[in-house]
């Protein structure tokens, strides 16, 4: 028998565009408020027991709809969010684990954190089985 903590089981992939500008033109020196969010989220799936799996990409395009992210995970509908932003970092992390937790992938807007209630942009079915 093993003293090693059991592992965690499979978690959905969370890509968020860390090219975003949120539909702003920026200052030169100004940080992308993609990058932003993508670092607010990756402080919180930082551990082995983190809801997510956190991947960088550089455009989901919805590039006038706020910052995006879209979840995934096989077997699963996947989900494009916009209109986020880096105050919402642990209301995605909310959502992730309740994304994991349904056995399709849908979390209904009551089911969601009040300021994602009306984010999902758009949804696409499984690529491949569970």
């Amino acid at each position: 028998m093993s003293d090693q903590p059991a592992s965690p089981g499979p978690r959905p992939r969370l890509a968020i565009c860390v090219t975003c500008r949120a539909g702003r033109e920026l200052g030169e020196d100004e940080t992308r408020p993609g990058a932003l969010l993508y670092e607010a989220v990756g402080h919180l799936c930082a551990g082995d027991d983190a809801p997510a799996t956190l991947l960088p990409v550089e455009c989901l395009s919805l590039c006038d709809d706020g910052c995006s992210a879209a979840i995934s995970m096989p077997g699963k509908w996947s989900y494009l969010l916009g209109g986020l932003d880096a105050a919402m970092a642990d209301d995605l992390m909310t959502y992730a684990a309740a994304y994991a937790a349904s056995r399709t992938g849908l979390v209904l807007p009551s089911r969601r954190p009040a300021s994602l209630a009306t984010m999902v942009k758009g949804r696409m079915p499984p690529a491949e089985p569970a």
